[in-house]
């Protein structure tokens, strides 16, 4: 009898520990299918699931769809990189005429040159043939000779040459399509669209609008002698690494234990311009420590919109340029500044871009761990932290004007 019970009771129990977890299964499969099917009702190119009029307190940030639809990336391209004003380079490597460098933003292949008068030019790298890239890389060159079938133009864009073309009729003005170009500091800029002017004071004005003074009272400008460039090729969205950068330092004492020690991280404050913001944090204190100090009494972070950051710390500024390369690809090229007074001291300039590459490489982790996130079904949005992540919000309202235009 006793053993009947007992099998009974083991039989009773089994069946209820079954029973939850059968429950337990049904209940993650139907969270599973509602999450799915929330993503999939809102895997389709829409802003208007942001709105910029509710208060960061209240705001939900962007849908993940703003991070992973490839019809999404189209719209970007269309209404913000090739209608805003955008960094290519540095002033740098077009120091004497016929240097010239290639880029690529979005599907715009393009050259920038010096041509022989000493102008700044740029234009479409494209061959008016038959579409062949004409320049590869950077150099220096007399004129762009096309590799395919050896049409030659100018530094300052006319067809100087085409090969075999006996019998052509209706072919004049046949030149390289120019693309706008200006010089702000030690920077050069690109903007697609014709109609633009490239007078410095209007490109200052629609670029950096009432920060330009004070970048320019904060270090940012071509005094400084130009060391090296790093280039880093991230799996995630372009705006993952924007709002990584745009947090108010709110992850460093998490993800950067290195450079939390030399901040004051209570000090941090934001400054919110019309397209820009500024992020400021005071030095550690160097007592204890060698003489070797890269961030200095305080480190200036300002983010252009789009896509554009300038660090400026102790004797160092370095630039942070993020290239979407795709839905869920981007690359962030680094350009590193140094005062003249230290750039030829190789010690101090190696241990402080191993201390910079070591951040770099917390925050690709970091880019590509949210990446993945951002497309689980678990994550539709998320929230601002607001006392702290007020950029962020303001990077995602200008976002969202620009593609509404």
């Amino acid at each position: 009898m006793a053993t009947a019970m007992s099998m009974s009771t083991t039989t009773a129990t089994a069946t209820t520990a079954k029973t939850t977890s059968l429950m337990s299964v049904s209940l993650r499969r139907s969270w599973s299918l509602k999450a799915f099917s929330v993503k999939a009702a809102s895997s389709r190119c829409s802003t208007s699931e942001f709105d910029p009029k509710i208060p960061i307190e209240k705001a939900p940030t962007p849908p993940f769809s703003w991070y992973s639809l490839p019809s999404f990336h189209s719209l970007e391209l269309d209404r913000i990189f090739y209608k805003t004003w955008q960094v290519v380079g540095c002033s740098e490597e077009i120091k004497d005429p016929g240097d010239y460098f290639t880029g690529r933003v979005g599907s715009v292949e393009f050259v920038v040159c010096r041509d022989d008068n000493g102008k700044v030019r740029a234009f479409h790298n494209v061959c008016r043939h038959h579409a062949s890239l004409l320049a590869y890389g950077s150099g220096k060159k007399s004129c762009f000779v096309c590799p395919y079938h050896g049409w030659t133009y100018g530094l300052d864009g006319p067809l100087l040459k085409a090969t075999r073309i006996t019998g052509i009729q209706n072919f004049n003005e046949f030149g390289l399509i120019p693309i706008q170009v200006a010089i702000w500091g030690p920077f050069v800029l690109l903007n697609m669209e014709q109609k633009v002017t490239s007078d410095v004071d209007d490109v200052a004005n629609e670029w950096l609008g009432s920060a330009s003074e004070v970048l320019n009272t904060n270090g940012v400008d071509s005094s400084l002698s130009y060391i090296c460039r790093r280039e880093y090729t991230i799996e995630c969205n372009w705006k993952v690494f924007c709002d990584n950068y745009l947090d108010g330092g709110y992850h460093v004492p998490y993800a950067h234990k290195g450079l939390a020690n030399g901040l004051k991280l209570d000090s941090y404050s934001t400054t919110i311009f019309e397209k820009v913001s500024i992020q400021i944090c005071e030095g550690g204190s160097m007592e204890g420590k060698d003489d070797y100090d890269r961030l200095g009494s305080k480190a200036f972070y300002a983010f252009i919109y789009p896509n554009f950051m300038i660090n400026r710390y102790g004797p160092w500024m370095d630039t942070n340029l993020v290239l979407p390369l795709g839905p869920k690809k981007c690359q962030v090229v680094f350009d590193y500044f140094l005062e003249p007074s230290l750039k030829d001291d190789k010690d101090f300039i190696n241990r402080s871009l191993q201390d910079s590459e070591r951040v770099q490489m917390e925050d690709v982790a970091l880019c590509e761990g949210v990446q993945r996130g951002l497309e689980s079904p678990a994550y539709c949005f998320g929230r601002y932290a607001p006392k702290v992540e007020n950029a962020m919000h303001h990077f995602h309202c200008l976002l969202h004007s620009s593609l509404n235009e």
